[in-house]
């Protein structure tokens, strides 16, 4: 009898433990690969922060559910999200159809495609779109997206660099008119970099499209159907504008 009511106890005891070490029901785990800023990173106080972090945390309270992030590698990261180590990814991630195959994809939160960086002085010119830099030089990393775009512009010539860091050096430093990159990667430039941050400035919209949306385990709707309801009523909203200007602008 005292064994049977020991026992008994312990088995409570373990699962009151479970539970409390355990997520609740109505929170919703999301990896992210946190190396990327300004779209997520760990900060000096070791917390994960970034465009995605604050769109997330927008997205739960506008949808009535908790959220709980962890750190992973990208190169496992997907795998995880399939065997069911956490319910969601969101982590700069593309949609591309190729990946439509393996996983499911909540509305796209963002064209993260080609922007044109300028300095201050060019941008207080009125200058938002690469045709109002004909007779000029323009950079980009060579062989990427950018450099195309740039080609398609007549009387804007194009000078290319090895890496992206050297193009909005040149920038800086006055030998070209304006560099074209990524969204995320010119932000961090020029938002992010103690070097650029006030000297340069991303202008206009993106010109290509390259949407980012937030990645589910395939058939798993009732976890997208959540995120989808907390981002539709976080995208249309000034909420969703000062996320923006926070990382991106």
């Amino acid at each position: 009898m005292k064994n049977t009511a020991l026992v008994t106890l312990l088995s409570i005891l373990m699962l009151l433990t479970a539970a409390g070490c355990s997520a609740p029901s109505d929170t919703i785990i999301i990896a992210t690969d946190a190396t990327w800023p300004p779209m997520e990173y760990v900060n000096a106080d070791k917390e994960i922060v970034g465009f995605d972090i604050d769109l997330m945390k927008a997205a739960a309270k506008a949808g009535g559910f908790e959220v709980e992030f962890r750190n992973t590698a990208w190169d496992g990261i997907f795998a995880g999200l399939a065997n069911g180590s956490y319910d969601a990814v969101i982590s700069s991630v593309t949609i591309t159809e190729e990946r439509k195959a393996t996983m499911d994809f909540s509305v796209p939160y963002i064209n993260a495609g080609q922007v044109l960086i300028v300095t201050n002085e060019t941008a207080q010119q009125g200058v938002t779109a690469l045709d109002q830099l004909k007779g000029q030089s323009v950079g980009a990393q060579i062989g990427t997206t950018g450099a195309f775009e740039i080609e398609k512009v007549d009387g804007v010539r194009l000078e290319t660099y090895d890496e992206l860091g050297l193009a909005v050096e040149a920038l800086a430093q006055g030998r070209i008119a304006g560099v074209v990159a990524d969204t995320p990667i010119a932000a961090d430039y020029v938002l992010q970099n103690d070097t650029y941050r006030g000297k340069l400035k991303i202008v206009g919209d993106s010109f290509t499209e390259e949407f980012y949306g937030v990645a589910g385990k395939k058939g798993n709707s009732a976890v997208l159907n959540k995120i989808n309801a907390g981002l539709e009523k976080v995208l249309t909203t000034p909420a969703y504008d000062e996320i923006m200007n926070t990382w991106l602008r």
